[in-house]
């Protein structure tokens, strides 16, 4: 169907004569004419009066093979996404970059939180401290959870200040002018940021282990230089990682409102059923802990389930993301 045929149809549909359709648009009845018999075409104002005017899509009335069912249906799906303002933009960015601090913290007091235990434990073992094994591991237990307790705080609000923010993550979405100039500008002026806080953060994993190592190498059998090199395993390896998801954070915010890398329009149909699968394994991870640390009292060891678990967990997802390509 043409454009002059699609637009005599939708004029009829409506019960409008030539001379009412003309008067809508401001124009006379002969240009109306004209178009229905294909002697000339509007031009794109009057097909944008027209597509509103009808409340069909201008590629509805200049596409000739498009059928009105099919532009309904394309119509329909276009009003289902979310559009997102300069002002949500920004809010959604501030809010990011404040969670981010929050959630790397968080993350690092629970690395943290069982250095007291091990050196405690380890002092008390070799003889350094004068307290009973169970002063000693009552007092780096106490340490533990006062760590702990502020990091799941931290962890709740950020969740709780994010939460309006949701359809970011798992909806497509269209901003509106200026806000993907406004996000791309302020993505290319962190990528030197990230890109240093990506690499000093690996760096200090990777090197968390060298004092283990040379307490190994300098030590002779088993003595509190090996306990302060296990410590320090945490100690670096928590900074590495705060520094890696002060930027991750930051960096997928700018992602969320560009709908790229993990958050194109295909990935986000996927991320809320990777976000339960998470959500179950990390559930599992801490029962685990729990359990292995009360039952076998093995506080001084149980702490190795997290960096464990926290590799294991990529592979997880990885293996995840591959079999739902399948």
């Amino acid at each position: 169907m043409i454009f002059a045929d699609k637009l005599m149809d939708l004029r009829k549909k409506n019960g409008w004569s030539q001379e009412e359709l003309a008067e809508k648009l401001n124009v006379s009845r002969q240009a109306v004419s004209k178009w229905e018999s294909a002697q000339s075409v509007p031009d794109m104002n009057r097909i944008i009066q027209l597509s509103e005017l009808f409340g069909v899509s201008t590629d509805y009335l200049l596409k000739d093979e498009m059928e009105q069912a099919e532009a309904s249906r394309e119509t329909a799906s276009d009003s289902l996404i979310r559009t997102v303002d300069m002002e949500e933009a920004n809010a959604f960015l501030k809010t990011k970059e404040e969670n981010s601090r929050r959630v790397a913290l968080g993350v690092m007091l629970c690395i943290l939180s069982p250095v007291a235990l091990i050196l405690l434990g380890g002092a008390q073992a070799m003889g350094l401290l004068n307290w009973s094994e169970n002063m000693a591991g009552g007092i780096g237990l106490v340490v533990l959870m006062l760590m702990i307790i502020p990091a799941v705080g931290m962890f709740v609000v950020s969740n709780l200040r994010i939460s309006r923010f949701e359809y970011l993550e798992k909806e497509p979405v269209e901003t509106l002018y200026g806000v993907s100039g406004m996000v791309k500008d302020r993505k290319e002026k962190f990528q030197p940021v990230h890109t240093r806080y990506m690499m000093t953060g690996i760096m200090l994993c990777i090197a968390s282990t060298i004092p283990l190592f040379i307490s190994l190498v300098f030590g002779n059998g088993e003595n509190f230089l090996q306990v302060v090199g296990i410590a320090s395993i945490l100690l670096l390896a928590s900074v590495g990682v705060m520094l890696i998801i002060r930027v991750s954070i930051i960096w997928g915010s700018y992602q969320q409102l560009l709908e790229e890398g993990d958050y194109t329009r295909g990935n986000k149909e996927s991320n809320g059923k990777i976000g339960l699968i998470g959500g179950a394994y990390w559930c599992v991870i801490a029962a685990a802990y729990l359990a292995w640390s009360f039952i076998g009292n093995s506080w001084k060891i149980s702490w190795v389930i997290w960096p464990v678990a926290g590799v294991l967990f990529g592979a997880v997802i990885g293996i995840t993301k591959a079999l739902r390509k399948q």
